[in-house]
């Protein structure tokens, strides 16, 4: 089974979907949509709910994906230096002609590109890939190298006003706890593979005490696991006239995780937004944590 097997007939109707980052919008002439809900980080800075995925999207394929996910009302938009799309991106954007203030730009260093000397450079190098001179959030990818230089240089980006937010990627709870010991600036965001089959539980109740906000990267597993086909989740989403993907965004909205969602296909887009309109009950929530495997769906990143 695909994707996108049973999708709603009515609701999922090709008609372009508009939500703003903080404007009111609607979905055709009788679907009113409120904008995408934000979420306040630590410092105060305002990020959308769900953001648009680009790992894999390169290109052509990488700047048409940007400009339609913009275009159906994404404002939130994650690349990464080692993603290798940061001038896809950035044509996408250019492509959209939306004001840059009305976007939520996420971008990542790299392992390679870290350390103090080395985060200057390479943040230097996605801003004029980007076509930018700020970004809104950036991540340490992974805890490895020089995080604390990387991290230095960083706080004093975002000092400076360059950086809006700064955070972490893929840092586990002895990690975060490693880097709180030097910084002087707390981390925004960290994020992290969370989904269905990898629930990441404990991460999850820690970054909440810390007041770091989680983010879900993959909300979807890739795909893996057939998670898409999954009879479980497939049950849920037939009760709620919603797809599995649906079910699935609204279980990480519900819980407060950010999801950053990928598709280059532009319906797939559409009805990834469209999780405002239903809830999730406690014997939903009840049978989603009995799908935890507690174990990454993507060994070859570990």
């Amino acid at each position: 089974m695909k994707r996108r097997d049973f999708l709603r007939g009515a609701g999922l109707a090709t008609g372009a979907l508009f939500l703003g980052f903080g404007t009111k919008s609607s979905w055709g002439a009788a679907n009113a949509t409120p904008a995408i809900p934000t979420i306040k980080l630590n410092n105060g800075l305002l990020m959308p709910r769900i953001g648009f995925g680009t790992n894999t999207l390169t290109g052509e394929v990488g700047e048409r994906s940007v400009f339609d996910a913009i275009s159906v009302g994404y404002r939130m938009i994650d690349t990464a230096r080692v993603y290798t799309n940061e001038e896809a991106v950035g044509a996408g954007i250019k492509r959209s002609g939306i004001n840059r203030k009305e976007l939520f730009l996420t971008s990542k260093l790299w392992v390679d590109d870290g350390g103090y000397e080395g985060t200057q450079k390479a943040f230097q190098t996605s801003i004029d890939k980007l076509g930018t001179d700020y970004l809104d959030l950036y991540l340490i990818h992974r805890p490895r190298g020089d995080v604390k230089g990387s991290w230095k240089r960083m706080e004093e980006l975002y000092k400076a006003g360059k950086i809006k937010a700064i955070g972490i990627s893929n840092f586990e709870p002895q990690q975060l706890a490693d880097l709180m010991t030097y910084a002087t600036v707390k981390p925004a965001v960290n994020q992290i593979e969370t989904h269905v089959f990898f629930q990441e539980s404990s991460l999850y109740d820690v970054l909440k005490k810390e007041t770091v906000q989680h983010e879900a990267w993959s909300p979807f597993a890739a795909g893996r696991n057939n998670i898409f086909s999954n009879p479980v989740l497939a049950e849920i989403a037939k009760k709620h006239n919603k797809t599995i993907a649906q079910v699935c965004l609204r279980w990480h909205f519900e819980r407060g995780v950010v999801a950053i969602p990928r598709s280059q296909n532009k319906a797939h887009m559409i009805e990834n937004l469209n999780i405002f309109d239903f809830k999730l009950d406690k014997k939903d929530f009840e049978t989603i944590a009995k799908l935890d495997l507690n174990k990454t769906q993507f060994p070859e990143w570990s």
